[in-house]
């Protein structure tokens, strides 16, 4: 296509990430997405209890048992004529790393938030990376329909605890059981909903009233009412003003309050969503005369980054997904690119989009997209492709395991299903495989947290149909090494191993005694996070 219908293609695009604490209710919220956008007929819960539906974006099979998103997924589809490209991000902190590296593939994020607990531990972690890299981010207040905190103080929470302006979009028309729906404060209007089925199964039945019809005394309580409109005159005379040039730049949050379960708000919210969040915009390379340029979407040709490997997503194949985000330019089935790692030209055939686990063959793809192409090895993740070469898109982080372990198959003749299993899940970057110089038995299985060896465990049994012999280490935590490793003094307990990527690493016993390594090697650095 000719750059006015690629540039027309890439600003239809909204890629983005929701991101939150466990249980404040993204998985849900994604469902409903799905929902409103035609993809589904009947909302999945996230747990299939009662005969439910499962949520479509948990695929995996240990997330469908235990309600939890475990993995990052990426699904596209259609909006009211806008193309979504939407990554569903795990809440639980064990799983950080895979977050951090799929917020790298956003260019907006939705920080969902539960009314009664307010701003958690790991919501603030979350928008701390998209503060980092400048991710405009919207926040949705969640479970309204549930006993929960005044609205005014959750958003001077948001303000004090984010450090970011908050700006109520809308407003909620009661709260718990009186929670009938919210005032809409760009068009001036009160949006009612009525439930259609049970659990949000169904869209919400919405009916848009003025805030001086006498029509809403008969469905609002007078004393919720009065409430609202103190609460409104407060919010025109005391808060934040709101600019879309200011929500990009970061500087400000508009803030929803919904309830997903129920679908209340639900509508409304993706509707502001698709014309404030931002189309895909230029991403920094670092190019091969040192110097840092912007690579253009529309200007540049095709180039794209992995930032997620998934194994085994199709049980009939037991093949490998390397997840791209698209830069720049256009994508076409059967491209020749340059693989700037491996330096030498590949063929990526087949290119996927995806859906709830299950894959559709795309033609062409642009710049916002996410692809997932057959994998058989070729791709590490952080892996630069393009038309022309001569860059690197900035490197993805890798953060220091924290938990360490060794990991045997109870049947040894079970060892080669076992090493493939091991590998593909540290190609994904679930787990770290750190080499020691030991003969017999070199290899230590690293974590960030200890739910990831859960997870590890369980798909060595549930996908290579190998079950296992955990054992930890006493190692609490680690670094990489940077510097002479012939002239490191490492402490008499620690242990220096070599990491997947041939990088050297200390693990220690306790806090003091990496402390102690750093202060016996003043030429050496000691690492915790690497890019």
């Amino acid at each position: 296509m000719d750059e006015s219908q690629l540039a027309k293609q890439i600003s239809n695009r909204r890629t983005f990430a929701i991101i939150s604490h466990p249980d404040a209710g993204k998985t849900t919220l994604t469902e409903k997405l799905l929902l409103y956008s035609g993809m589904l007929h009947t909302a999945g819960m996230v747990r299939g209890r009662k005969g439910r539906k499962l949520a479509a974006s948990d695929w995996m099979s240990m997330e469908q048992e235990r309600g939890i998103s475990i993995t990052a997924s990426a699904m596209q589809f259609i909006y009211k004529d806008v193309v979504i490209n939407i990554l569903d991000t795990p809440g639980h902190e064990d799983f950080s790393e895979d977050t951090y590296r799929t917020l790298t593939a956003a260019d907006c994020a939705i920080m969902v938030i539960d009314a009664a607990k307010g701003v958690e531990k790991q919501t603030r972690k979350l928008f701390e990376v998209c503060k980092l890299r400048k991710i405009p981010v919207l926040t949705f207040v969640n479970k309204m329909d549930m006993p929960g905190r005044d609205p005014l103080d959750l958003m001077d929470e948001v303000e004090t605890v984010l450090g970011i302006h908050s700006f109520a979009y809308n407003w909620p028309i009661g709260m718990g059981k009186q929670f009938a729906g919210v005032y809409d404060r760009i068009n001036k209007e009160c949006l009612l909903f009525s439930k259609s089925a049970v659990g949000g199964a169904q869209r919400a039945h919405m009916e848009h009233v003025a805030l001086d019809d006498p029509k809403l005394k008969t469905t609002v309580e007078e004393a919720t009412l009065k409430q609202l409109q103190g609460e409104l005159e407060l919010l025109e005379a005391a808060g934040n003003s709101f600019s879309k040039e200011d929500f990009l730049a970061g500087l400000v949050t508009p803030v929803f309050f919904a309830s997903a379960l129920s679908n209340f708000g639900i509508e409304p919210f993706f509707d502001a969503f698709i014309h404030l969040a931002p189309s895909p915009y230029g991403r920094l390379a670092d190019f091969a005369n040192g110097e840092e340029h912007l690579v253009d979407p529309v200007k540049n040709p095709f180039s794209a980054y992995v930032f997620k490997i998934q194994s085994n997503m199709d049980r009939k194949h037991r093949d490998s997904l390397a997840f791209l985000r698209i830069n720049s330019g256009e994508f076409e089935k059967d491209l020749v690119v340059k693989h700037h790692r491996l330096k030498r030209d590949l063929r990526l055939s087949r290119p996927h989009s995806m859906f709830a686990g299950e894959r559709t063959t795309l033609d062409s793809a642009v710049a916002g997209d996410i692809v997932g192409v057959i994998n058989p090895g070729n791709f590490f993740i952080g892996d630069t492709v393009s038309m022309t070469g001569g860059f690197e898109f900035k490197a993805l982080p890798q953060f220091q395991p924290e938990i360490f372990a060794k990991v045997f198959p109870k049947d040894v003749s079970k060892r080669k299903a076992f090493d493939k299993g091991v590998k593909q899940i540290a190609e994904e970057g679930a787990i770290q495989l750190l080499v020691t110089n030991d003969r017999f038995d070199n290899v230590i299985y690293g974590a960030v947290g200890k739910l990831q060896f859960e997870v590890m465990q369980y798909r060595l049994q549930d996908e290579y149909k190998v079950d296992t012999i955990l054992t930890p280490l006493s190692f609490a935590c680690s670094a990489w090494i940077v510097g002479d490793l012939a002239t490191f003094k490492k402490p008499t307990s620690a242990v220096v191993v070599t990491d997947s990527h041939g990088k050297p690493m200390g693990l220690f016993n306790t806090q003091w005694e990496k402390q102690y390594a750093r202060d016996q090697n003043p030429n050496h650095q000691l690492v915790d996070i690497k890019y």
